[in-house]
């Protein structure tokens, strides 16, 4: 019965071909007969991946290939999948497109990356992900880098006064908004703090000189430069540097020291450490109870160190050693910190006593600087989040540019020597450049009494 009913539906197809093949002439592809349907097998109703190479086109291996519209079967396909004894004509190359083309990678940066395959590319995180069509597309995260290679061209070509840097090894992979937080670090003073008044002095600013630098006339008190590292830190790094370079040069070397940044960001209650601060209450501390120096207390670069000094108590009993010329007892205080009003009034106070500390506004561009004379490029970043950032003002100078001569400050960073001009930058003077003249602070160190006396009797 199972013979009888096979006989009679092989029957059936090759009438229905016969009756096809009538209709239209083709010529003997017997040379072409295989293998086609024999490598990949023989597949039911429609199919479109059961086809096979041949001359330009594809040949199927399905049963929709016999239609009688078009007859793309592959040359073996009757004596293959039907075991009938028949030539299968080679298919006309236009009657049935063939499949699209799979894509299965995406081409980024002269790398090929397959199909969900992850890569890094600077701070951002990018995937190579399908797309409609099965066309394959590269799609990055919306991080925003410190390294912004747009960023340098567009200074670099311009006419700003300053060299932008791409080279920084420590930024690179870095996003802007971990910059923001761990490379400046302080918070933004509250209006009863920005209303204190200016201190006023009396002196002739025709007599100031076009330049001065602390770091030459004083060379043996200026705190050398720090790296404050991924902690935002900056607001106790200045405080302390400050007050040290204060007490060298008031004491005239006999309290020459570097003092503990370490110290503030671990022993103010509450501090939020490495998260940032407030140089009111950095300089509060300092005054109220007084700092160690940095053998005795060394910066970590970590906001959860343990104040393991304690807040009180003498310079003697934290196990501390005093500077070898002075009698000093209690740790190092400070008295109230004051705000200088303007540009002459804080060049005035550096030639007279030393640097001094100002907060400036930080956009992106800034953490690329190399060398010159800084200044915001309006237009670059500007949808980008900025932060504030506390800085030495160590000198202060005048240079002859292509648009006259250009006043700028000589000022201490904190991001190491590698950075910027050895470690410090330059930045437009009497304009309040990044607001860098805003909030100017200063300090008088309570000097050991037999120091002060020796001084002011000299």
């Amino acid at each position: 019965m199972k013979n009888l009913q096979f006989f009679w539906m092989s029957a059936a197809l090759l009438i229905g071909y016969l009756a096809v093949a009538t209709l239209q002439q083709y010529d003997d592809f017997a040379d072409l007969r295989g293998p086609y349907c024999e490598s990949i097998g023989c597949c039911n109703n429609r199919e479109d991946t059961c086809a096979q190479p041949i001359i330009g086109t594809l040949c199927y291996c399905d049963e929709f290939c016999n239609r009688t519209d078009v007859h793309d079967c592959c040359p073996d396909y009757w004596s293959f999948c039907r075991g009938l004894d028949i030539v299968t004509p080679l298919p006309p190359p236009t009657r049935r497109p063939a499949p699209p083309e799979q894509l299965v990678s995406c081409y980024f940066k002269n790398q090929v990356l397959f199909i969900n395959q992850v890569i890094k590319d600077n701070c951002k995180t990018c995937r190579c992900v399908p797309r409609g069509n099965n066309n394959p597309e590269i799609r990055c995260d919306p991080e925003i880098c410190i390294i912004d290679e747009y960023i340098v061209r567009e200074v670099n070509t311009g006419d700003n006064g300053w060299v932008a840097n791409s080279n920084y090894s420590d930024f690179w992979g870095q996003t802007l908004s971990k910059g923001i937080t761990y490379k400046l670090g302080t918070i933004q003073h509250k209006k009863d703090v920005m209303r204190m008044n200016p201190v006023k002095r009396y002196y002739d600013p025709a007599s100031l000189p076009n330049r001065f630098d602390s770091a030459e006339r004083w060379p043996r008190y200026i705190t050398g430069i720090q790296d404050q590292q991924w902690c935002g830190a900056s607001w106790a790094i200045s405080t302390a540097a400050v007050a040290s370079d204060r007490y060298g040069i008031i004491s005239k070397g006999i309290e020459e020291v570097t003092l503990s940044a370490q110290n503030i960001i671990s022993c103010i209650p509450k501090s939020k450490g490495c998260e940032g601060g407030r140089l009111d209450r950095a300089w509060t501390f300092v005054r109220k109870y007084g700092v160690v120096d940095e053998s005795c207390f060394p910066y970590t670069a970590a906001g959860n160190t343990v104040c393991s000094i304690g807040r009180v108590g003498s310079l003697i009993s934290t196990g501390c050693t005093p500077p070898k010329y002075s009698s000093r007892v209690d740790r190092y205080k400070v008295g109230p910190a004051y705000r200088l009003g303007n540009e002459t009034d804080v060049m005035n106070e550096i030639m007279l006593s030393g640097p001094v500390q100002a907060t400036m506004k930080v956009y992106h561009d800034f953490f690329l600087y190399k060398h010159g004379i800084y200044r915001h490029t309006n237009g670059l970043s500007m949808i980008h989040p900025v932060g504030y950032h506390s800085v030495r003002i160590v000198g202060w100078g005048q240079e002859a540019t292509p648009w006259g001569p250009q006043k700028f400050w000589k000022v201490a960073n904190s991001w190491g020597s590698q950075w910027g001009e050895n470690g410090y930058f330059r930045i437009l003077r009497g304009t309040n450049e990044c607001e860098i003249e805003s909030f100017v602070l200063a300090v008088w160190p309570e000097v050991d009494r037999r120091v002060l006396v020796e001084r002011l009797s000299n």
